[in-house]
């Protein structure tokens, strides 16, 4: 029988640095992931790249991570929104020297959290493996590998994804919509620099987010998200290089310049979900498993990344107490903290994908004066600010920069 604190299902970017925070703290774990590691840490499996808010970057200085990936982002310095390319913006810029968040690629995210796992003298990683016939009572947690091993733990954490298994056999309802678009992922080099500016230009379509990424030898570099109506993204997929970085620089207005030598494109489809409970007897859900929203302003991967600092808190603090770490109390605590800003964060998001996509030119026009009159109010600025960069409400110390 294999013993560890928790049982982590699920080995993605979320549930990797849960095990290396957890790790951190004198906390072992056993993290059971199905996939392999020769497919998720090759270069052209996940194309995507992700903000990294400035709380979130603080975390994973703290548990060693961040000095894997140190200077491979580039800092976003300010943020641009508008509405097409119609006049009236609304813009955030970093004054005080500490960037809004830094953007990296995947991959490099990927392999930084695998590396991290796996130098992790508490993390026990099963990758190519599953598990099954997973009990949660009074004792504990047990459950069979697919290796034909026994583990046992005191919570069981799922960390499996928007279609998590594990949230469904534990009967957690979950409210869900497709939005009917699909968000196209690209990367090109183009002949003015991005001035570490992102860059988010909505459409009736959905939002032309240009996300900035560190200079090569080639050149400027940005990532692309760009949101299409389901049907037309088979179209999409289909168009030349040539093609698709003519119809790209015309959605820009060309502010960047010539576009050229893209990345290979992928698509994803776009929807929401939310749990209606992130926790049940010796259960508790991260990331995907318990919520996932719109990319509409790059806050997916940091909210799972504010889910993991709030949830090694409690299991810290717990541990502390000499208090089992499946005890309903600490559950409870996790499930009151992070259920607010998970609420407020997927309403915000849904919202705005909305009413951004409300065709026509009342709406527009209507937009604009809003962006134009939000871009003259300093403090409402400061809070949206404060919450791209994670900085809001009940922070745990670890998005403070510090241990649990």
């Amino acid at each position: 029988m294999i013993q560890a604190d928790v049982l982590i299902l699920g080995g993605g970017l979320v549930g990797a640095c849960l095990a290396t925070a957890l790790d951190s703290h004198g906390l072992s774990s056993i993290v059971v992931d199905p996939a392999d590691p020769a497919v998720t840490l090759a270069p052209g499996f996940d194309g995507r790249a992700s903000a990294v808010a400035s709380a979130s970057g603080r975390m994973l200085d703290a548990i060693g991570v961040g000095a894997r990936v140190a200077g491979r982002g580039c800092a976003i310095r300010s943020i641009r929104v508008s509405d097409g390319l119609e006049p009236g913006k609304l813009d955030f810029v970093a004054a005080d020297g500490d960037p809004l968040g830094t953007m990296y690629e995947n991959r490099l995210l990927r392999r930084a959290m695998h590396e991290a796992t796996s130098a992790a003298g508490l993390v026990d990683l099963r990758t190519g493996t599953r598990a099954a016939d997973v009990v949660r009572d009074g004792a504990g947690v047990r459950a069979t590998l697919s290796t034909g091993e026994d583990v046992r733990a005191e919570l069981l954490i799922a960390a499996d994804g928007r279609a998590s298994a594990t949230r469904e056999a534990a009967g957690i309802a979950v409210a869900r919509w497709s939005y009917d678009h699909r968000a196209i992922i690209a990367a090109f080099h183009h002949e003015r620099t991005h001035d570490a500016t992102a860059y988010e230009i909505f459409y009736p379509a959905g939002p032309f987010a240009i996300l900035p990424l560190p200079d090569d030898d080639v050149g400027h570099r940005s990532a692309l998200v760009w949101t299409v109506a389901e049907r037309d993204a088979t179209g999409m997929m289909k168009l030349g290089d040539r093609g698709f970085l003519a119809e790209a620089e015309a959605r820009m207005g060309g502010f960047l310049g010539r576009l050229s030598a893209p990345a290979p494109r992928s698509g994803y489809p776009l929807g929401f979900h939310h749990a209606a409970r992130i926790t049940a007897g010796r259960l508790a859900l991260v990331g995907d498993a318990g919520h996932g929203i719109h990319p509409i302003a790059g806050q997916g991967l940091n909210l799972g990344l504010r889910d993991v600092a709030a949830l090694v808190e409690v299991l810290v603090e717990g541990r502390r107490l000499g208090l089992d770490l499946g005890d309903a109390q600490l559950l409870a605590r996790y499930e009151r903290w992070r259920s607010l800003d998970v609420a407020m964060v997927a309403v915000a998001t849904d919202t705005l994908t909305r009413l951004f996509g409300i065709p026509g030119r009342t709406a527009s026009a209507v937009r604009r004066l809003g962006i134009s009159a939000v871009d003259r109010i300093p403090a409402l600025k400061d809070r949206f600010m404060a919450e791209a960069r994670g900085e809001s409400g009940d922070v745990p110390r670890l998005l403070q920069g510090m241990m649990a």
